[in-house]
């Protein structure tokens, strides 16, 4: 089974649909090896043997755009990437996948739960790493507010599924920039627009316009402000306030 498992998955292209089959079938095989504290110890063949099927299962996901099945198998790998180290030779992929699952947590917004993972890594890796530094310098570019190299980095990254959850924080990106320029401005040029948020051509900029039911009005994007009076900033009233401020911080100097 295992051996038709890795025949499927080194397939181009991948058939996903029999691999997912395979998996299937792997996880409910592997059951029955020596994993249980009833079953006695597991041996390094069975440790290697399992670890490499959820391996595939972790690419599998990301291929498939499956989100919660990833942070499965993750969660299952883990285990033998740090939990049975120097029991096992390391894995080839180990970089690699803690790399992605850190994307995950990334693109996601779980930065508490990015930092935690970090932690548990080599601070050396941070740096010298091509798969951990990628996600780390992402994570600064985000805390810098720098989103166009967050989109640069679309095109250079060190594995193909790094790819999916970039993907996933640039258009986080543009609609939390979207939001603010709705909020920003009356009406804003095509070419402006295209610029900060990202997109390479109008026909990119257009069709997201309209997903977000932006009116055109010859080279500009008009946006309707239905703000509440109430949510109306009094300027004379903040001005007021600032002058307080400053007065009683100079009393304090």
């Amino acid at each position: 089974m295992y051996q038709n498992l890795i025949k499927d998955w080194n397939k181009t292209p991948k058939d996903l649909a029999e691999v997912g089959k395979q998996l299937t079938k792997m996880k409910i095989a592997l059951t029955e090896l020596q994993f249980m504290p009833t079953n006695g110890t597991p041996t390094p063949q069975e440790l290697v043997l399992a670890r490499d099927v959820l391996e595939i299962g972790v690419q599998w996901s990301v291929q498939m755009g499956d989100i919660p099945s990833f942070e499965r198998y993750m969660s299952q790998l883990k285990c033998y990437y740090f939990d049975y180290s120097g029991v096992i030779p390391d894995s080839p992929l180990l970089n690699q996948l803690l790399g992605l699952n850190l994307m995950c947590l990334l693109a996601q917004n779980r930065l508490s739960e990015f930092h935690t993972e970090l932690e548990l890594l080599p601070p050396k890796d941070l740096q010298e790493n091509v798969y951990i530094r990628c996600p780390v310098s992402l994570e600064q570019h985000l805390m810098e507010g720098n989103y166009s190299k967050i989109y640069l980095t679309k095109d250079n990254v060190p594995c193909a599924d790094y790819s999916f959850f970039i993907n996933i924080l640039v258009e986080t990106l543009r609609d939390e920039i979207a939001d603010c320029v709705e909020k920003s401005y009356e009406n804003i040029s095509i070419a402006e627009a295209s610029r900060m948020l990202m997109f390479k051509t109008d026909k990119e900029i257009k069709a997201y316009a309209s997903k977000r039911g932006w009116s055109t009005h010859f080279n500009n994007f008009v946006f309707k402000h239905a703000v509440e009076t109430t949510e109306h900033i009094q300027s004379v009233k903040l001005i007021q306030n600032f002058l307080g401020y400053a007065k009683e911080l100079e009393r304090i100097v």
